[in-house]
């Protein structure tokens, strides 16, 4: 796993166009209330998450980043800890998060 600042997500998203599935991994509620954009919701506390998230990212040797709530958050290590064990081969951890995000969008 490798840490990913919000700079280099955005460019990313947002200038490269890269190939990358970007995934909350908080619980639904959290993800409803706020998240980025272009991510999908696999919450890590689901029994199936590296089931869902091989059907969702297609080939483990795709990119993922995971992320969570703030830098305190320990969701977004924790998925990618498993992700890892599962065997992906190119996992990131954006660790600022929802609230990293969106603080740069208010700062823009």
């Amino acid at each position: 796993m490798q840490a990913i600042s919000r700079d280099e997500l955005k460019i990313m998203n947002e200038a490269e166009h890269e190939d990358f599935v970007l995934i909350n991994v908080l619980p639904n509620k959290a993800f409803n209330d706020a998240h980025i954009r272009t991510s999908i919701n696999v919450p890590v506390d689901d029994d199936d998450f590296e089931q869902v998230t091989e059907k969702v990212v297609g080939d483990k040797q795709r990119k993922v980043v995971v992320y969570c709530a703030n830098f305190d958050c320990d969701a977004s290590p924790q998925a990618a800890k498993k992700l890892e064990n599962a065997g992906f081969t190119s996992v990131f951890d954006y660790e600022g998060g929802t609230k990293d995000w969106f603080e740069q969008k208010k700062a823009a």
